[in-house]
């Protein structure tokens, strides 16, 4: 697999001509990479594209993966730090054991605070994950998470409204009346105290679910938001160069076997007019910066600023939409809202 992503790489580098910014190791789970692959990676992409001074490179990890004997005998964070990774992404979701096996998590609440306790001696740039709304996670436990994040003195948190996705346990356990179903007024409340009790502490919240202290929003997730390009390389992996979206095939021996004969194994969708615009109106009313209605006006046409502005004026009215120095962007009150609105303000029949 690490071969056919190598190769993967050395195949698409013609497809950017831009430099790269940030190198970003997602899920599956690339904690279990040995420090040799890694380097090798970051290796493959420095020899065939144009990188900046210093980019963000990120890995994703799991706590149990963090702190296991596995991981423990090999030093692993020194590891991560020495092949070149300069960014934490850790899947906490709780710092309570009682949530933790509601969600069936793979690590404890141990584990959760040890790997952080650990990874903060070797890296300053770490983010976590936690998750509101969990069914019997009352607003003091959720205060609590909060803090403990606090208490690290981690510069980044992500934060997520629970989902119960089907065919999963915990969607059979709602179903049969042993856990309590998803309280969309509760996951409400306790987005309104995240953004309340992190901004208190200096966090700008500048994507819905993404906190950030001032010098640490991720560069790579607001690549995505301000629409830039960026290019995914293993099964699964999407791709986007502004006007296209490209996704690899899930199957793993399908994916390496066609890399092996050269081919690549990917789907390509182009965009419509309408796409870009809808996806613009999605991730800007998400961020901090926004709609632009300028560039509704020039990039897409003044028919679509037209139908913009009707379609928002009742959001406006209703205060959970503001216009702000040209730019549309949702209050304090229309944040947890913000991909309902869009939706309604989304373009589906002119041409």
């Amino acid at each position: 697999m690490v071969n056919a992503i190598a190769k993967e790489l050395v195949l698409r580098k013609t497809e950017v001509d831009d430099e790269v910014e940030t190198i970003y190791f997602g899920g599956g789970t690339p904690s279990l990479l040995s420090n040799e692959e890694i380097e090798g990676l970051i290796q493959a992409v420095y020899d065939n594209y144009k990188v900046i001074d210093a980019p963000e490179i990120t890995l994703e990890a799991n706590p149990d993966d963090l702190v296991s004997s596995r991981a423990q005998s090999r030093d692993l964070f020194s590891e991560y730090k020495k092949a070149g990774i300069n960014r934490l992404s850790i899947g906490i979701q709780s710092f309570f054991e009682e949530d933790l096996k509601l969600m069936n998590r793979a690590h404890n609440a141990g584990e959760a605070e040890e790997c952080i306790k650990e990874a903060t001696q070797y890296f300053d740039n770490i983010t976590i994950d936690l998750i509101y709304g969990i069914p019997g996670m009352d607003n003091a436990r959720w205060k609590a998470n909060i803090q403990k994040a606090l208490d690290f003195g981690l510069p980044h948190i992500s934060s997520y409204a629970l989902t119960v996705e089907p065919r999963t346990a915990l969607k059979k356990f709602i179903e049969k009346g042993v856990v309590s179903d998803v309280d969309d007024e509760q996951a409400q409340a306790q987005f309104h105290i995240l953004v309340d009790v992190l901004e208190e502490e200096g966090f700008i919240n500048y994507e819905i679910s993404n906190f950030g202290k001032p010098g640490f929003f991720s560069k790579n997730n607001t690549s995505y938001w301000l629409g830039k390009t960026y290019l995914g390389v293993g099964p699964s992996a999407h791709s986007f160069d502004g006007t296209q979206r490209s996704w690899n095939i899930r199957n793993n021996p399908t994916y390496i076997k066609k890399i092996e004969e050269g081919m690549l194994p990917m789907e390509i969708e182009t965009l419509s007019k309408n796409d870009r615009y809808n996806e613009y109106v999605m991730t800007g009313l998400r961020t901090i910066w926004g709609v632009d209605l300028g560039r509704i006006a020039s990039e897409f046409g003044e028919n679509y600023l037209k139908y913009l502005n009707q379609q928002s004026s009742k959001f406006l009215e209703q205060g959970l939409l503001v216009v702000d120095d040209g730019k549309l962007l949702t209050t304090k009150k229309g944040k947890f809202l913000a991909d309902g609105i869009a939706s309604d303000l989304f373009m589906l029949n002119l041409k």
